[in-house]
Order: C-alpha cells, then structure tokens, then sequence
C-alpha cells in the first residue's frame, strides 16, 4: 500500500513515536482548555484566563512546529524526491496560513 502525502484531502502513515507525542500534546492542550473553561465558569480574574490562554496559544504553536517539522521531512521531501514539485507550493500556502 502506497504512502498518502498530508493534506486534508490525503492521509499520512505515521510512527508510533510521532503518534505519542502529537497524541501528548493535543491531550495536554485539551486538558489547558479545560482549565481556562473552569476559570471561566468559576469567574477568575481575567489577566489569570489570560495567562492560561497564552499558555494554550503556546502549546499549539509548539504542536504545529513539531507536526510542521515531521511533514517537511517526510512528506514534503518524500515528493521533491519522487519530482512532485507542486508540493513546495503547497508548503508555501501552508506556510502564509499559519503565519497569520
């Protein structure tokens, strides 16, 4: 069975240790989130919802770097590789949308 590229479109075969660390660190943001829900409905000062919410902002920053990272040197070298240069203009697009 061939290898899907990332795309929303496609899917991406990864290893367990990606897995476990991509499924670590969105459970870490779910349970952030949570937290900021609980100060909210327990009426917490606003500069500590902040704070929290900074650290949330943070995480998937970290997240997106580290999921980011691993699709350059799988998916997005695996296609330059096999001459499917369309990807880079995918990884640009990618690129501007995250640094919105």
């Amino acid at each position: 069975m061939e290898e899907q590229k990332c795309c929303c479109h496609k899917t991406k075969e990864r290893t367990e240790e990606e897995y476990k660390s991509l499924i670590h660190r969105l459970n870490r943001i779910e349970g952030q989130i949570r937290g900021i829900r609980g100060m909210v409905e327990k009426n917490a000062y606003c500069t500590d919802i902040l704070v929290q919410s900074a650290a949330v902002t943070a995480a998937v920053n970290a997240f997106n770097r580290e999921l980011l990272s691993n699709h350059i040197r799988t998916c997005v070298a695996q296609d330059i590789r096999d001459g499917k240069d369309d990807v880079i203009d995918e990884l640009v697009s990618t690129l501007q949308k995250l640094m919105k």
